[in-house]
């Protein structure tokens, strides 16, 4: 049985060189990391049991994870991924002990139990060393150690990025979701950890303590978190589509009142988000905001903050219009990731914008519903300075790399022309909304949405997306005053592009319809004038 473990490893060592050579970019790790590999295309997972033991003096941690699968098609090897430096101690299945064979961070388990299709089947991973500590979260993730003003432990996971095998053991890819997750966390006495899902029950002895979490719905890897710290809680009851939902926060005890007045803000983000986009997608586990020790993340059920309870970006308007100050960018931003990220995951990170780009869209949605359709255009079409058009918004597929980070402002924007394309907001909210519907609780590609928007729409987008989701080219109208003529089309597009536009010629406001071939138009005044509608992202250039 190992021959055919060894065996496997050097196939696959074959097969991600020729990777590398093809695309002169990714390594061995990015494609065992970044692809479906054989060894996980078997098995579905179904249910995490995860205890962590959290030493803050040694900044160390000892766990072990249940994993519960579905087998799909027999197979003798299982991957699991954990990063270097923790270590996998063993792995237990039916009370027998597993080889395993190390490949970086890819682990390959050979399977002693015959796997036939369709039975459950449940393995245990040991594991243990101190997590890598995260340089700057949440983007450069790992574990986060502090201590708060009075001196007691402040803790904090956050892992989108680096992946949340940098702390524990797990399938670390996120097409395929676990259905549920029960965590048990202990920490010293006096500290307490406030992670996903509910609270369930808290086990004492004379020097820890351990809190019982559970998550009734999928969640994704990177959403599962540890906040440990000196918390104090207070909660209301929000009237949701749904019914009654849990609105928790937790806090460090010297934060409570400045809490207690910036977190009014969250009914307000749940108001404005499910009127956009549907009920909130996890009642059965409640929503919450835990401050931590760095600016903040979207782990579901348990957002973190750390925006210093005061609006805008750590004080800051991204969009400079003045309309970022309206709003604590971390509560609004982080659950809007609810519904994008949370609920509708991406299948491959090559497709985050899914997450970011509407997220990003998100912010000016709850602008819209409090402030008015006027404020919100002003701030998305703000956010447009920090575009960069570096690289395309969509990554590399099958190696774990993500895109532009103008996935953020860009992706914001793309979604903001097809509002205004569309000319009915009551269609482009059925549309969100039937997202969130659609692929509820569902891992998707950029390929569904697209397609979904387009049908629901009933315009093609197609090439609308190619143009600015897969290059970094802006469409430029160029136009000409000639004879009484306005002569335009598109430059710098992709096959196809013709997106329609409102701009106003000689004082009269009006659609056109350029595409890559000269069009012509006829006026009869002499005041030769185009003004484009802020609302579309694109360039012009008269010429003479």
């Amino acid at each position: 049985m190992m021959w055919n473990l060894k065996f496997l490893i050097f196939t696959l060592t074959f097969l991600c060189i020729g990777t590398i050579g093809a695309q002169n970019a990714f390594t061995q790790q990015d494609t065992l990391r970044g692809s479906i590999t054989p060894e996980r295309a078997w098995w579905d997972l179904n249910h995490y049991d995860l205890s962590v033991n959290v030493d803050p003096e040694s900044k160390s941690i000892v766990g072990e994870n249940s994993i519960s699968y579905t087998v799909l098609q027999p197979h003798d090897v299982l991957q699991i991924d954990l990063q270097k430096p923790m270590q996998i101690t063993k792995v237990m299945q039916d009370g027998k002990e597993l080889e395993i064979q190390h490949l970086g961070n890819a682990h390959f388990i050979q399977l002693k139990k015959k796997q036939k299709k369709g039975s459950q089947q449940e393995l245990t991973v040991f594991w243990k060393g101190n997590p890598q500590i995260a340089k700057r979260p949440p983007w450069d993730g790992g574990f986060t150690w502090v201590k708060d003003s009075n001196g007691k432990h402040f803790i904090a996971t956050s892992n989108q990025g680096i992946g949340s095998s940098i702390w524990w053991p797990n399938k670390d890819i996120p097409y395929d979701e676990v259905d549920s997750l029960d965590m048990h966390v202990t920490v010293p006495k006096g500290l307490m950890d406030i992670s996903n899902g509910r609270l369930v029950g808290i086990d004492h002895s004379e020097t820890t303590s351990t809190f019982h979490w559970t998550v009734k719905n999928p969640i994704n890897n990177y959403g599962v978190n540890l906040n440990i710290g000196d918390y104090v809680n207070f909660s209301e009851t929000y009237d949701g589509e749904k019914g009654d939902l849990l609105l928790d926060y937790w806090v460090l005890r010297e934060n409570l009142e400045k809490a207690k007045t910036q977190f009014k803000q969250a009914p307000m983000m749940m108001q404005a988000f499910e009127h956009w986009f549907g009920p909130y997608p996890f009642y059965e586990d409640s929503f919450k905001l835990v401050e931590a020790p760095y600016l903040g993340m979207e782990h579901q059920s348990s957002v973190t903050y750390g925006n210093n309870y005061g609006n805008g970006y750590l004080g800051r308007d991204l969009s400079g219009s003045g309309w970022g100050l309206k709003f604590d960018f971390i509560i609004i931003h982080e659950a809007g990731h609810e519904w994008f990220a949370n609920n509708i995951t991406n299948k491959d990170v090559a497709d985050m914008w899914l997450h970011e780009g509407f997220t990003a869209y998100s912010e000016n949605l709850y602008l819209d519903y409090h402030f008015g359709k006027e404020a919100s255009a002003a701030y998305v079409i703000g956010t447009r300075a920090n575009i960069r058009n570096d690289q395309p918004i969509i990554g590399s597929y099958n190696v774990n790399k993500r895109g532009s980070g103008d996935m953020y402002y860009k992706g914001a924007n793309i979604l903001h022309m097809i509002r205004t394309l569309l000319e009915n907001d009551t269609l482009w909210r059925k549309i969100l909304r039937g997202l969130n519907s659609e692929f509820y609780h569902q891992t998707v590609t950029t390929a569904q949405v697209e397609n979904y928007i387009s049908k629901a729409a009933g315009i093609d987008f197609s090439a609308f997306f190619n143009q600015y989701l897969r290059t970094v080219k802006i469409p430029t109208l160029e136009y000409k005053f000639e004879n009484n003529q306005m002569q335009y089309r598109y430059s710098n597009i992709v096959a196809d592009f013709d997106m329609p536009i409102l701009v106003t010629v000689n004082t009269k406001e009006q659609w056109l319809f350029p595409n890559h071939e000269w069009k012509t138009m006829e006026h009869t005044t002499n005041n030769q004038t185009l003004e484009l509608n802020q609302n579309f992202y694109i360039k012009t250039k008269q010429l003479k």
